[in-house]
């Protein structure tokens, strides 16, 4: 049997001063996000300097305009019930006169969907994909020394083109570039390692565009620096660059014994590279680099920096709950601090690029990224209108401008993302190849079928062919590798056996399998040269021990790490439930659970429900369990439920299931200080501790134990009383005061300080210095009220209030009453 060992030494590189988080990689770039105007509506000539916008609604970026519509049971569930339309935005920008004679660009991060950019009524270009970073060169029509007028048309008519919320509107950084006639590419340095005698050498290329009409004489100075600041590595190149773009230096920095980077130790250096024009700078780029090795192997797994491992991974989608995809760097720092808390150690951009912050975020906290490009190629795929997998789907999608824009699209993704240290595989598509959605294919039905997922009936042969999936995926790797030779690419198989027909699974350099564990074995020995490993998974105890069992599989990514807004249940649902947190990016029971399994430290957690007999009510609320419940009158549960929360008020004398997942050999139950029940042993079938008692009030607690019954963890709950008070439990005290955020935790206590976890007051925010509320989330999914003023219920007894500054010094008063209830306030410094 031939073994094929895929292994690679990555040295990655990324922009690090937060100027230049545009990560364009040239020039001066400058965040344009303030004083913007924005309309709703499609208005004649929207890009006029002479239209008359005052009545139009001063807004500032990021903006998303869907998440402040209203919910409405008459729009499409795939999109969480939320609406699209046409909107334009405008701003006015003064250039500089002392910049005539630059290049002046604009950098848009993300635009939801088929926009078109205009500058003083001359239109710089369109570009159709939402998720993609895109630049314009503005010099052509730019007044130095005068205001000039940037206007957006935004097109989002076709609400329902996604499977999941996309948000709409500019609902990512801008930024104008200034740059000299001859300066470094959009993403144009690109750095990779090669494994030498004695140490390591780092491969750069930096390509160079000139607007000059001679050729230009030029020395390229490459300066790399360690995680403590010293110089370690510098070179220097002479480059003649001609008109045009061009112009590539190749070059190499030798280091010998480099500090990797990991999932514990993310050490990052610092890379300087520097354009001399006649001894003069003209140009520069500070970008942060780390180095790694990792390896792929069909029969053992992933090994980075030569440990072999588990990739314990999430997929999550972009938006946040109530602040739709328009969020903070703050946002996801914390939710990307809980998921790795958990023990989650990598993400899947499901199913497109991020915004430049998580991929930052990531490089900086040790956690790898799957990045991931496509839904949908040629052809539309269903979107659930009426509530997931139920009623009469819609085809509205991206597929329209796949064919033009395609590979185009995937390649800036690749330049952008490029030099991120934390991403480690490509993905071109996810379940482009989900049987008879579109494509079809002679297995499907017959003999050979096996199929995890709905097919949509047998072959259908006026259905796209499946055999199509190899050709498009061969044009999508080639693009990949021009780009980036230093990762493997990957695709998110939902139809294995379909696409085991086609080329489309050999084409691909690691293979992912959707929801297909049960056929790890049987493809792994018909195929011993393919890398499999899980691209979505279910979050039991089977599909873990599917991965965890098999040498031979590298890892699993849940569906999905946070709960998101659209491929919604039918209403009331705002989203898919699912996640390890919720929309709030609080960690949820399952979330717990998941701890058990994948944390290293030692951990213990409680919950509780009724005990169950048939008919008994699932636990699980996520869509996709409730929608495989069936009939809930026939419900038995099989296994203890991993959606427990931890309450402890109930009926005298009820009979409760009390739930534990930890990670501890064993664990026995106290209540009221007494042991209660017998000390049980850690289950590996279900991986949860249970017991069966008589309700009685007070205080619950577990005790996670050794093999030698020594206490290593623990977790308590109490029953509470009535609501008394409001509590914050959680705030930022300091935070900038340009567009700095505090994420302020409130907890409904009782009298004596409880959390009272089955609350649902009605609390009102209010805000009083330098400061604005951008949402209130209680993460109810059924709770489909007003999400755009300052009055909401709690959930589970809390809420979390996103408070961003404005850009004043001074301090922040953030009241918060209810009804019946003491009221809390807090103050935050802006500075």
């Amino acid at each position: 049997m031939r073994k094929k060992t895929l292994s690679i030494v990555i040295l990655l590189v990324m922009c690090i001063a937060p100027s230049l988080r545009a990560q364009v990689s040239f020039g001066s770039p400058e965040k344009i996000n303030d004083n913007w105007k924005f309309i709703l509506n499609d208005v004649q000539d929207g890009q006029s300097v002479t239209l008359d916008d005052t009545r139009w609604q001063p807004i500032s970026l990021p903006h998303d305009w869907s998440v402040k519509g209203q919910l409405s049971p008459t729009l499409a569930s795939c999109t969480g019930y939320l609406p699209g339309g046409i909107g334009w935005y405008r701003k006015i920008i003064d250039i500089p006169a002392d910049k005539q004679g630059q290049k002046v660009y604009l950098y848009f991060e993300g635009v939801y969907n088929r926009s078109e950019v205009f500058l003083n009524g001359q239109s710089l270009g369109k570009r159709p994909n939402g998720y993609i970073s895109f630049m314009y060169d503005a010099t052509p029509y730019i007044q130095y020394g005068q205001e000039n007028v940037i206007a957006v048309r935004v097109d989002h008519s076709q609400y329902a083109d996604s499977r999941w919320y996309t948000g709409s509107g500019i609902y990512r950084d801008v930024w104008v570039v200034y740059a000299n006639p001859v300066h470094i590419a959009q993403w144009g340095v690109y750095a990779y390692p090669e494994e030498v005698k004695n140490g390591y050498q780092l491969n750069v290329e930096v390509d160079i565009n000139s607007e000059e009409v001679n050729n230009t004489s030029l020395t390229i100075v490459n300066e790399l620096f360690s995680p403590e600041g010293k110089l370690v590595a510098k070179d220097s190149k002479r480059l003649t660059a001609k008109p045009g773009n061009d112009n590539k230096l190749i070059t190499s920095l030798k280091i010998n014994k480099p500090a990797l980077w990991s999932l514990s130790d993310p050490n990052l250096y610092e890379l300087k590279t520097t354009i001399l024009r006649d001894g003069v700078e003209t140009d520069q780029t500070t970008t942060r680099t780390g180095f790694r090795t990792y390896t792929f192997d069909p029969n053992k797994g992933f090994a980075l920096n030569g440990e072999w491992m588990k990739v314990k991974g999430v997929c999550i989608h972009h938006d946040a709950g109530v602040l739709g995809a328009a969020v903070p760097r703050e946002v996801w720092k914390r939710r990307l601090q809980t998921l790795k808390e958990i023990g989650v150690n990598a993400v899947r951009t499901s199913h497109n690029p991020q915004a430049t912050d998580l991929y930052e975020l990531c490089d900086e906290m040790g956690i790898l990224v799957l990045n991931e490009m496509y839904d949908e190629w040629v052809f539309p795929k269903r979107k659930w209108i009426e509530g997931w997998n139920v009623g009469t789907p819609g085809f509205q999608g991206s597929y329209d401008i796949f064919k033009e824009w395609g590979e185009i699209d995937l390649a800036d993704l690749v330049r952008r993302d490029r030099n991120h240290i934390s991403v480690f595989a490509w993905s071109i598509g996810n379940e482009v190849d989900y049987p008879n959605d579109p494509y079809s294919h002679p297995v499907l039905g017959g003999e050979k079928a096996g199929f995890t997922q709905a097919t949509y009936g047998g072959y259908n042969p006026d259905a796209p062919d499946a055999m199509e999936l190899g050709d498009i995926a061969k044009r999508l790797v080639k693009v990949v590798k021009e780009y980036d030779r230093a990762r493997p690419v990957t695709a998110g198989l939902a139809g294995v056996a379909m696409s085991n027909e086609t080329e489309y699974p050999g084409v691909l350099d690691i293979a992912g399998y959707n929801y297909t564990e049960d056929r790890y074995d049987s493809d792994h020995k018909k195929y011993p040269d393919r890398v499999i490993y899980g691209s979505e998974n279910r979050h039991d105890m089977a599909a873990w021990k599917a991965t965890r069992d098999r040498e031979h599989i590298f890892g699993q990514f849940l569906w999905t790490g946070i709960d998101y807004l659209g491929e919604s249940g039918r209403w009331p649902s705002r989203g898919f439930y699912s996640g390890l947190l919720d929309f709030g990016g609080f960690i949820k029971p399952r979330g717990y659970f998941r701890q058990s399994l994948w944390s290293d430290k030692p951990m213990a957690y409680l919950g509780t429900y009724p005990t169950p007999g048939r008919g008994s009510r699932n636990q699980s609320r996520d869509v996709l369990s409730q929608t495989e419940t069936g009939n809930v009158s026939n419900y038995v549960e099989r296994a203890p439920s991993m959606d427990a929360w931890p309450v402890w008020n109930y009926s005298e004398g009820q009979s409760i299931r009390v739930v534990c997942y930890t990670n501890a050999a064993k664990a026995k139950l106290l209540l009221n200080g007494t042991e209660v029940g017998e000390t049980k042993e850690y289950d590996d079938n279900t991986g949860i501790i249970f017991w069966d008692i008589p309700y009685k009030a007070g205080k619950l607690e577990v005790v996670g134990m050794d093999k030698d019954n020594n206490p290593v963890s623990g977790y308590t709950i109490q029953s509470s009383k009535r609501p008394h008070a409001l509590q914050v439990v959680q705030s930022e005290k300091q935070i900038d005061k340009g567009r700095g955020l505090t994420q302020v935790v409130v907890q409904v206590v009782d009298e004596d300080g409880i959390p009272v976890i089955l609350s649902d007051d009605e609390v009102t925010c209010r805000i009083s210095g330098p400061a604005k509320l951008l949402g209130l989330e209680a993460s109810n999914n059924s709770d489909m009220t007003d999400y755009t003023d300052n009055r909401h219920r709690v959930f589970h007894g809390r809420i979390l209030a996103y408070v961003q500054a404005t850009g004043e010094q001074g301090e922040i008063k953030i009241d918060f009453t209810s009804p019946w209830l003491e009221p809390v306030e807090i103050t935050v410094t802006a500075e």
